[in-house]
């Protein structure tokens, strides 16, 4: 019904005729739907065909028998306002004028054919599309929806080939489209089993993010200018015109607002409310409220599902004058709790597989072909277990070995010059090898280790000594990670279990949950500020996943999970805290899985991700002062294959490159510098890093960049859909070929050559002769 989405019609079945219409109104959904209907209408005048609501009056109604029309207000059951002239065929069709001033009707014709109208010359159509036959069947039951444009008469603009038979089709509301991704048209296709939308859409460069309203020209609005009665005594009232601006507000309102979803609803469309004026308030002129800004982004979030500032980011491998190149005896098995190697802001520390546990140092400010020669190494004298970098001193690395001892080497300022054999310390307490190592995010000289002998422990590198046990694991450690605050520690555990440790107050876990089922390996990180926990790991079928967690509530299991795929490698995150991003690879994959993390539902936002040229055996990422902002970059790593380190850049696209994108880059933790000693925060300190500006001091904010105005960037949709003539093509054609080949009076291009003289002509054949001769 026009004005009244509760409402609808249904005809009367008796005896194999329609001779009545009955008006229902439809309660909420979530509500038992009537058993009656509203009001019956019994015409009596044979059978019924057609039923057409007026356009701009309300509760005015016109019905098509056998061969006439009839006009009738529903609020009068007892006979019709008005019996229109008879037909000579079966009524096919009825329109009203848009106005609501004058009723069209058409019979039966003989032909598929598509007819325009000159409502002021009706003796002849102005023009006429065939659309052939299709065996026998009228166009109701084909399964070919056309669509036509009246601008150049009729003209065939596009065409939707279907799955099944149609047998029946209605026009969408205009309010109800999707108009942020440019969707001009939606029909609901009745087929045999099913109702099916077909959406139109315009092909536009920012669909999805700009309004396009050229698109969309000035569309009526939602309330009825008058009742059947003010038109039957004269009225010509016109609906309230919604212009672009409103329609545009009125789709926001009508998605934010709507709480469920049709049956027929897509992902990208949802139920519109009611806006009858006694259920919508501040409608009566007509006219839709502007939203506030968090409504329309709300409103644009749930009509468009989740979406990300971050959605498209590029992953792009460096310059090849970057990469260091040619390295050789590269160990490509390391434990599967080892990340295969690490970086820091100034160098790289590669596991090599030659005898001893050695590791190779590469430094990043000498990128290049390494040498054939054997370079100078680390001698760790037994095999590499796990090693990370001090995030505060570039040149002190941990490495945790086979024989169940940590060594601590400090590599020389300028890089290995020749090959270390002594570390600066051993620590030792462990009974059995060590599983992995993880330093203190706030605390300089903190280090935790996880080992076979199903303990965690604590070690100050001031002191030299072990500090805390930390026990309750039953089975191997996959993963440890800290907290942003530095308070607590997270475990993941091959017993099934998440756990969190407050090591300063208990050697035992605070709390625990039920982890990732699968006994492959897993990760651990802290995300979004530390109020969930983020575990890559294993399903029982041996599938990866990802799996959130609140870090209030582990027993209560996770709270969303994400499947990524099978493959036999553990997915090892990489977890910004300034943007809420993740990105996961794993050892031997060609795959970056990029996404964003939000602190509700659907909690996981998926982006593009990146594919590199070849399996990769690690990705480690450097500090956020390596990115380059003016190219809106967000994380720079460096990807391990088997002969070369090749850093990646991961960049947001933006159009206006020249301005500072503070949406994209707040201010950034100072974490490669200590907020505290382990002293300190094992008496029970806390600190925080301090946060710094990326912003170079010659870049403008893109928030404070210069409004300007806005520009109609395409051509009315009018300029698209016009198709020239038949003639007017010849013509042109036409006209090219001429000016291709030009004046045929113009002289040609040898007229204007000179002659040679007939001498000269002569003596150059003798010459010519004689050579042949000879």
């Amino acid at each position: 019904m026009q004005y009244e989405p509760s409402h609808f019609l249904l005809f009367k079945p008796f005896e194999d005729f329609l001779l009545s219409v009955k008006l229902w109104h439809l309660c909420d959904p979530a509500l038992e739907q009537p058993s009656s209907p509203e009001l019956t209408l019994r015409p009596g005048q044979g059978r019924l065909e057609l039923v057409h609501f007026h356009p701009t009056s309300s509760g005015l109604l016109a019905i098509g028998t056998a061969k006439s029309p009839l006009i009738w207000d529903t609020g009068r059951q007892d006979s019709p306002l008005a019996v229109l002239e008879q037909h000579s065929d079966q009524l096919q069709s009825l329109s009203w004028k848009q106005d609501g001033s004058l009723l069209a009707s058409s019979c039966r014709m003989r032909g598929r054919e598509v007819r325009l109208w000159d409502s002021r010359k009706l003796s002849s159509s102005v023009s006429t599309v065939s659309l052939g036959t299709s065996n026998g069947l009228p166009p109701s039951f084909s399964s070919t929806l056309a669509l036509f444009s009246p601008l150049n008469l009729i003209t065939v603009v596009s065409h939707c080939i279907t799955d099944a038979s149609t047998r029946g089709v209605a026009m969408v509301p205009k309010l109800a489209l999707d108009v942020m991704s440019c969707e001009v048209m939606r029909v609901l296709q009745l087929t045999d089993s099913c109702i099916v939308p077909i959406s139109y859409h315009v092909p536009r460069k920012n669909s999805g993010q700009e309004f396009h309203d050229d698109l969309y020209p000035d569309t009526a609005g939602t309330t009825p200018a008058m009742s059947a009665e003010e038109w039957w005594q004269g009225g010509n009232k016109q609906v309230m015109v919604l212009y672009p601006q409103q329609v545009y507000s009125a789709f926001v309102l009508s998605r934010g607002c709507s709480t469920s979803s049709s049956p027929l609803s897509t992902p990208s469309s949802s139920a519109v409310p009611s806006r009858s004026p006694s259920s919508t308030s501040g409608l009566s002129s007509g006219f839709l409220p502007s939203p506030s800004p968090s409504q329309s982004v709300k409103a644009i979030q749930n009509l468009l599902g989740p979406t990300s500032k971050f959605r498209h980011i590029q992953g792009a491998v460096m310059h090849r004058d970057t990469h260091i190149t040619n390295i050789r005896g590269l160990n490509l098995t390391t434990p599967g709790e080892c990340d295969g190697f690490c970086v820091n802001s100034q160098r790289v520390a590669v596991p090599l597989s030659i005898s001893g546990g050695q590791i190779a140092i590469f430094e990043r400010s000498q990128p290049g072909r390494q040498p054939d020669t054997a370079l100078p190494t680390i001698q760790n004298s037994v095999n590499v277990a796990d090693f990370s970098w001090d995030p505060f001193d570039t040149h002190r690395l941990a490495v945790a070995g086979d024989d169940a001892k940590i060594r601590v080497w400090q590599v020389p300022k300028g890089g290995l010059k020749e090959t270390l054999t002594e570390p600066e310390l051993i620590l030792q307490g462990h009974t059995e090898k060590i599983y992995s190592i993880k330093f203190h995010p706030l605390a300089s000289g903190l280090l935790v280790s996880s080992s076979y002998d199903l303990t965690v422990r604590l070690w100050n590198l001031e002191s030299e000594e072990e500090v805390k046990v930390l026990k309750g694991h039953q089975d191997q450690v996959f993963a440890m990670a800290w907290s942003p605050d530095g308070k607590l520690l997270a475990t993941v555990c091959k017993d099934g279990k998440v756990r969190i440790y407050d090591p300063r107050k208990s050697t035992t876990p605070v709390q625990e949950g039920p982890g990732p089922e699968g006994p492959r390996g897993a990760r651990i990180v802290w995300v979004c500020e530390g109020k969930y926990l983020l575990v890559s790991g294993f399903d029982s079928r041996s599938e990866r996943g990802l799996y959130l967690y609140s870090a209030d509530s582990l027993s209560s299991g996770a709270i969303a999970n994400a499947q990524v795929g099978v493959s036999p490698s553990t997915l090892i995150p990489f977890y910004d805290h300034d943007t809420s991003v993740v990105i996961l690879t794993g050892k031997g994959d060609t795959r970056v899985h990029i996404y964003e993390l939000v602190p509700e539902e659907p909690y996981f936002v998926e982006c593009s991700s990146f594919n590199s040229p070849e399996p990769h055996k690690g990705l480690a990422f450097l500090p956020k002062t390596e990115c380059n902002v003016r190219d809106v970059e967000i994380a720079v790593g460096l990807m391990l294959t088997k002969t070369t380190i090749e850093p990646v850049a991961f960049r947001v696209p933006r159009v206006k490159k020249e301005f500072f994108q503070d949406d994209v880059y707040t201010d950034t933790a100072v974490w490669w510098e200590p907020a505290l000693t382990a002293s300190a925060w094992l008496s029970g300190s806390n600190g925080q890093h301090r946060k710094i500006s990326l912003k170079p001091k010659d870049m403008t904010p893109v928030s404070e960049a210069p409004k300007e105005a806005p520009v109609r960037k395409y051509l009315p949709s009018s300029v698209y859909l016009e198709e020239k003539t038949d003639e007017q093509k010849k013509e042109e054609l036409l006209s090219a070929m001429v000016a291709k080949l030009g004046n045929m009076d113009d002289p040609l291009p040898q007229e204007s050559f000179e002659g040679v003289d007939e001498d000269e002509w002569v003596s150059e054949c003798i010459f010519l002769l004689s050579a042949v001769r000879y």
